[in-house]
């Protein structure tokens, strides 16, 4: 029997009053579009408690509940800080619940390299999920902003996972 796809949603802000930032509700909905097409998906959401309100993660997991999908189940991780924790955590979830199926990344389009490198590079040979469109308004210098702030982290974090997979702590 073929596994169902698991999808790992990397986790942006949720505003002071709880309600999930715009590019929190970008990434949700794309990886709900794009699990609309298997019969049965499994979320792993993932981060922690920013600066206001719930989890990252809860915040996601309550806006995939809203929409009603019954063949979708949920594993939160709700430790994750930033994106080389998120990859950590995310390891450890899918050893601990052996899942051995496809796993997809979902997240904006500017940090999908990364967070596709980091899960192939931790042992996980994850697929992108289509990502969300960029907001037809959004300001140009935030974009690059995002854009050009993933430059030293792709390498940086990169050989963090390296590291930490050579000293079997991944």
């Amino acid at each position: 029997m073929k596994q169902p796809p698991t999808i790992v949603i990397f986790g942006a802000a949720v505003r002071p009053d709880g309600r999930p930032s715009g590019t929190l509700r970008r990434r949700v909905a794309a990886a709900a579009a794009f699990a609309a097409r298997f019969p049965a998906t499994t979320f792993i959401p993932t981060g922690g408690v920013g600066r206001f309100g719930a989890s990252e993660a809860s915040v996601m997991a309550d806006m995939l509940r809203a929409d009603g999908h019954s063949g979708w189940s949920f594993l939160l991780e709700e430790t994750a800080t930033d994106t080389l924790s998120s990859v950590r955590a995310v390891c450890r979830l899918l050893r601990e619940h052996e899942i051995a199926g496809p796993v997809y990344a979902a997240t904006s389009a500017y940090h999908l390299p990364r967070c596709l490198l980091l899960l192939w590079l931790a042992g996980i040979p994850a697929r992108p999920c289509p990502p969300p469109a960029a907001p037809a308004a959004s300001n140009w210098r935030k974009r690059w902003y995002w854009r050009l702030r993933e430059v030293p982290a792709i390498p940086y974090d990169a050989a963090l996972v390296l590291a930490l997979r050579l000293l079997q702590r991944l």
